[in-house]
């Protein structure tokens, strides 16, 4: 039997322990930083395999490194397992069992189809060439994520390729997606607190009120995009929270805002904390308010190599994969992904399995009721082992 044969057929046969463990994590959800326990759940799976499992990094971010003992390509293999602090609204018999903390994002079908290929591509090393690294990422969610203390550990020495997957809601079940060089956001985040005088409401005159300011950062935002970026350029600036609770008769004297901005061009990075800054600094001198901006730039764009990502989508479109019904360029995608970083270190890819669990339904990522078709968990671990076998079987294979 041809080796991809056999791995199809390894992976079908495997599908319900697939959907099993992702049902086991999707009750069992950890925030980022925090995954402890879903370290150790994973861990064990490798240990009971007798598979060596190795750290890396300052979370609980771990390897298992499949060797086929022939000389040959190194691979790395990625998927996330953290969850977000998202209380689910979803009547599952497996819905979230911690309150306040959810599997909004697919990480934790990343997590069950990754194990899943990872015992079947063990179980078919001896016919491999080179080596393959799998690797279980915490922190995806929350900056400056994981992937970055497990590149500063040497989790990539010596790998040539990374490849990575992401479920999508928004894309139909049965569709692979990809896209060439820029595929996903970079990302920075910020924090801008606008001090002034508090007072009553009956005397503004002896007062200084915060939330007057920090009205007028935001509506003075909306022209960072519109007039200092280019219109062949993708930007955005939003606020996601305005924090100036208070009482109907007072007058505030704080107000805290914060924001995300997103980018696909990196020269553009520095003119959006440029500007996002200068306008503070303006609101602050204009109302005599102090102002404290505290600027995160994080994750880069993400850049898929442009190669490597056509010889996955090739080799995925040759195994000719029943489950998979449609390859297609979704061309650049609005989230931002850590990711992006073992992309800066390595030339690698990152694809998109559709998850939507009907035609037509809407189940955002991070919302309280996303889910997903698990039908997509086996076509995400076929898709992805189609390509590890292309980069990984010699060519007379």
């Amino acid at each position: 039997m041809r080796l991809q044969d056999q791995l199809m057929q390894q992976l079908t046969a495997a599908e319900p322990e697939m959907i099993k463990i992702r049902r086991y994590l999707h009750a069992h959800p950890e925030v980022s930083f925090h995954e402890k326990a879903t370290a150790a759940y994973l861990k064990k799976f490798y240990q009971d395999l007798g598979l060596t499992t190795t750290d890396y990094g300052d979370g609980y971010g771990f390897v298992v490194d499949i060797d086929s003992g022939h000389p040959g390509p190194q691979l790395a293999l990625r998927a996330d397992f953290d969850a977000l602090a998202i209380q689910e609204v979803n009547d599952l018999p497996f819905k979230s069992q911690t309150p306040n903390v959810m599997h909004a994002c697919g990480h934790d079908g990343h997590t069950a189809y990754l194990m899943i290929l990872a015992r079947t591509l063990s179980n078919l090393k001896d016919q491999l060439h080179g080596r393959v690294r799998i690797i279980h990422q915490p922190a995806e969610e929350v900056s400056p994520g994981g992937a970055k203390s497990m590149l500063a550990a040497g989790v990539l020495d010596g790998i040539d390729h990374v490849l990575g997957l992401h479920v999508m809601s928004s894309m139909p079940t049965g569709s692979i997606g990809y896209h060439l060089n820029a595929a996903q956001t970079g990302r920075a985040n910020f924090t801008v607190t606008f001090t002034g005088k508090g007072g009553h409401a009956s005397m503004p005159h002896l007062s200084n009120d915060a939330i007057v300011a920090g009205s007028y950062f935001v509506t003075a935002l909306q022209t960072v995009v519109s007039r200092r970026i280019d219109p062949f350029d993708t930007g955005s600036v939003t606020i996601g929270s305005f924090d100036g609770v208070g009482s109907f008769n007072a007058i505030k004297e704080q107000v805290q805002l914060k924001g995300d901005v997103r980018l696909m061009n990196e020269d553009t990075r520095q003119t959006l904390r440029d500007q996002i800054t200068q306008i503070a600094n303006g609101v602050g001198a204009t109302f005599g308010v102090q102002v404290d901006m505290n600027y995160d730039d994080n994750y880069p764009v993400l850049m898929n190599d442009a190669a490597l990502t056509q010889q996955v989508i090739d080799s995925i479109r040759s195994a000719d994969i029943p489950e998979i019904t449609k390859i297609f360029d979704c061309g650049p995608q609005d989230p931002s992904e850590d990711f992006a970083y073992f992309a800066q270190a390595k030339p690698s890819s990152f694809i998109y399995a559709g998850c939507q669990t009907a035609p037509g339904e809407n189940h955002p990522h991070h919302s309280p009721d996303f889910m997903m078709n698990e039908d997509c968990l086996l076509i995400a671990a076929k898709a992805m082992g189609s390509a590890t076998l292309a980069l990984l079987t010699a060519p007379e294979d």
